[in-house]
């Protein structure tokens, strides 16, 4: 069964998510990659913050367009990998109040520490289906650091309907990546020792 999720979400829903549940997510989020935050752990700016707070990061560097009427749309919103954000990704869901981060590949013990701590999860997005996942992103609402960073690093905010994500990292300490990586070695050893 698919879980619908509107941002924002409170912690309490959030909570409620276990690993490999599928989810539709709808509202308002924002792409954030290693410039954006690398500032966010440094400075803690502000701006950011009504964006931020009960919502969720995507680590996405988007392929973006400006239209004739001068909004932007997004060609390509595929995700990226997520390892790169480990060092500050902890420090900065409990710093904003993020209740998600999306992304790829997974992330590390620091990071899911911190969602068990703050109450959020980490969402797999399928790699290689940007431009499908792009036409889940129904309006970019607003850009910050566009020229200071470049459009793949800039904070995106944008708005999604049904965009689709499973749950690979939640709130009570469980992660798939964790689990798929120490079959895998098993497995490995399995074999190599009937070598």
């Amino acid at each position: 069964m698919t879980i619908k999720i509107n941002l924002p979400v409170s912690e309490e829903e959030i909570r409620k998510l276990k690993i490999g549940d599928e989810v539709l997510l709808t509202g308002t989020m924002i792409t954030s990659r290693d410039m954006a935050h690398k500032l966010m752990h440094e400075e803690k700016p502000d701006f950011i913050r009504p964006f931020l707070k009960n919502s969720m990061i995507y680590h996405c560097g988007p392929v973006v367009k400006k239209n004739e009427n001068g909004e932007y749309s997004f060609v390509a919103a595929g995700p990226t990998t997520s390892t790169r954000e480990e060092p500050y990704q902890a420090d900065v869901i409990e710093e904003y109040q993020v209740r998600g981060v999306i992304g790829k590949g997974g992330m590390g013990p620091k990071t899911l520490a911190g969602l068990q701590k703050s109450g959020a999860v980490y969402l797999h997005a399928v790699g290689g289906l940007g431009t499908l996942l792009a036409q889940r992103i129904i309006k970019v609402k607003d850009v910050f650091k566009l020229e200071e960073f470049g459009s793949p690093e800039a904070f995106w905010i944008i708005e999604v309907k049904d965009f689709p994500v499973v749950v690979t990292m939640d709130s009570h300490g469980n992660s798939l990546h964790k689990t798929v990586l120490e079959k895998s070695m098993a497995q490995s050893e399995k074999l190599l020792s009937n070598g």
